[in-house]
């Protein structure tokens, strides 16, 4: 009997899937990942089920990095009043990127253009003492940002933006190591998701009346910043112009195959905030005290996560996250019905697994419609019979014929462990 892998020994590997350089857009809908429809609108992109499968794992990854780290889960409404945005000072500072009010007999609703007043509403609901300290509260929610046409593009730049986002309340004591602490998370997250950060950014205010005028604020946010990117060992460029309207920023900067750069995740100190909701926390003391407010995002909008995900891995996604794991491929109509128990026995161990049957082509087509998936099962008369089945690695490493029980329990693990490596 021929080795079902020696006949497929000719199908290159993912390196070669493109001579072009990664396009996400283009990726995406060839993947089957996401679309759009102008009758949906423009910058409101809708996700396929594959999509929807990356988009999902990533999400459930970062809540439990977060669960993991401490951090409690909460959802807030998309929508607020006016009101809400004019006490934090969105509506004065960042109003040019908001939709208008919608009228609601006699109040006036905003789409909401941030989570962080929404938190500073959830922390303030009740009083809390400096033992509670710190807090953190963290959500993936929508918000809205009233993008022009002309600046829009697949995930990148769109209009309903999918937030991993996170508030820290605390002590000016406990600031810079909550701070840094958001650091490591994000190197954390990077290497498991195989994305590389280009460089950090301190990100500063400008000229011009976009930031609250407040000179103390901002030295002292600053000063902190500064203290914890020195004890992360983290270099950094200063740039002027780039801070959020409200305090500086820490920018962690990624940059697409085309070089063209961007940011993907933050970490920010305000002091700003927790005096516009007058937001206290009980001292040992036992008099009102100002917490300090932290705000870090992990993947940024889950959007643009995705995006460069597609583009940094050319649609090869790490093996956890990769819409299909595991692909079951039989030699002949003999090996189906072994294949698709195959299939069975991996979906019980939560690895998603696809049968790709002998009508669906030829077993070097099927092989070459399946490389991006990241482990490839053949099932031959041989490894049928023997209880095997043959693995090839999406990178062209075959580990050979194994007991599908060790196959499988191989794979669950790297998988749980995730990371990029595809083989231990």
């Amino acid at each position: 009997m021929t080795d079902p892998i020696s006949d497929v020994s000719d199908i290159s590997d993912v390196s070669a899937i493109s001579d072009r350089v990664p396009d996400h857009r283009r990726l995406g809908r060839e993947l089957g990942l996401f679309d759009t429809d102008p009758l949906m609108g423009a910058g409101l992109p809708y996700w396929l089920p594959d999509g929807a499968v990356v988009r999902h794992t990533l999400e459930e990854y970062i809540r439990e990095a977060e669960r993991a780290a401490g951090y409690q889960h909460v959802y807030s409404p998309a929508l607020g009043k006016r009101e809400l945005y004019e006490t934090s000072g969105h509506w004065d500072h960042y109003s040019d990127d908001m939709y208008p009010p919608m009228n609601l007999g006699a109040e006036e609703v905003v789409l909401r253009p941030s989570l962080c007043p929404h938190h500073a509403l959830i922390y303030r609901s009740r009083s809390h003492s400096y033992r509670e300290l710190p807090l953190r509260i963290a959500e993936l929610g929508t918000m809205y940002r009233a993008e022009r046409s002309g600046v829009l593009g697949g995930l990148t730049r769109v209009r309903a933006i999918q937030l991993n986002d996170a508030h820290i309340f605390c002590t000016l004591e406990q600031a810079v190591d909550e701070a840094r602490a958001a650091l490591e998370l994000i190197a954390r997250a990077y290497a498991d998701l195989g994305i590389e950060a280009v460089r950090h950014r301190l990100s500063l205010p400008g000229e011009g009346g976009k930031y609250v005028a407040d000179p103390e604020l901002w030295q002292r946010a600053t000063a902190l910043l500064k203290e914890v990117l020195a004890e992360s060992g983290v270099a950094y460029e200063e740039a002027e112009g780039e801070a959020a309207f409200y305090g500086p920023k820490i920018d962690v900067q990624i940059a697409d195959p085309a070089g063209r750069e961007s940011t993907l995740s933050t970490v920010q100190i305000d002091f700003h905030q927790p005096a516009r909701f007058d937001l206290h926390y009980i001292g040992a003391d036992g008099a009102k005290h100002r917490p300090v407010m932290v705000h870090r995002s992990i993947i940024g909008s889950v959007e643009r996560a995705v995006a460069h995900l597609i583009e940094a891995h050319g649609g090869a996604f790490p093996a956890w996250l990769a819409p299909v794991q595991l692909a079951v491929l039989p030699v002949a109509e003999e090996q189906v019905e072994r294949a698709a128990a195959v299939v069975r026995e991996a979906a019980a161990l939560g690895l998603r697994a696809e049968l790709a049957a002998p009508e669906q082509g030829t077993l070097g087509a099927r092989v070459r419609a399946a490389r991006l998936v990241p482990y490839q099962a053949v099932i031959g008369d041989r490894e049928a019979g023997a209880g095997l089945a043959a693995l090839r690695l999406r990178d062209g490493r075959r580990p050979g014929a194994l007991p599908v029980p060790e196959l499988l329990r191989r794979v669950a693990d790297r998988v749980a462990a995730k990371g990029t490596a595809l083989w231990s």
